[in-house]
């Protein structure tokens, strides 16, 4: 199976089981920027439920802005945030420790470009998971694909319906199973364990 998919921030986990089950994942990078998605945001479980962690985007003018064109603001130090609420996320998790090094070099660098950053999570997940995709970009957009499984929607966050059979999540007692978070949060719980639980998945 051959998939077309967006390049989010720190995919779901709906994300990962549509690529695990492709032969080649095709990367959308020539879309407009469409607010309120996961381009520029995800979910975890935090200890007061699910928390947002959202991505400051530089405004344009221009109202059907590329998606690849969009630069992030980094003038409200949104990156040590989004690694504090982690930390306060996953402290306890069985795996957060073991990659918390691979992942804080990119909460203190300043990425210009939304993309770049996004492509950049993508990798550090791959290497965390041991996992290698054949990836293609495309360089035109095509609102219908006709020879690739469309998984772009997966972007649209709440409106991604998948449900994911249960695994244990720290704060699991409080407020019971959250559904289909960002793949940090299978991460840091399943550790690579993670790939067999993607797997046995359906969307």
């Amino acid at each position: 199976m051959n998939i077309i998919i967006h390049p989010t921030y720190f995919p779901s986990i709906s994300h990962y089981i549509a690529m695990l089950q492709a032969d080649l994942v095709t990367l959308e990078m020539e879309d407009n920027f469409q607010k309120q998605t996961n381009r520029n945001r995800m979910y975890i479980y935090s200890p007061n439920g699910v928390q947002l962690l959202n991505i400051p985007v530089k405004h344009s003018i221009d109202k059907h802005q590329k998606y690849k064109d969009v630069r992030i603001e980094n003038d409200f130090g949104w990156q040590k945030n989004h690694f504090k609420s982690l930390e306060a996320a996953y402290r306890t998790s069985p795996f957060f420790e073991y990659f918390e090094d691979d992942f804080r070099p990119l909460f203190e660098k300043k990425h210009e470009f939304l993309m770049d950053l996004n492509l950049e999570t993508f990798e550090l997940v791959n290497d965390a998971l041991g996992v290698q995709f054949s990836i293609e970009k495309t360089d035109e957009y095509f609102h219908e694909v006709t020879n690739l499984k469309d998984f772009r929607s997966l972007a649209n966050g709440k409106k991604d319906t998948t449900q994911i059979e249960e695994y244990t999540q720290v704060f699991n007692e409080k407020h019971g199973f959250i559904n289909n978070l960002s793949i940090l949060d299978l991460l840091f719980n399943e550790g690579r364990y993670a790939v067999d639980y993607l797997k046995n998945q359906q969307l």
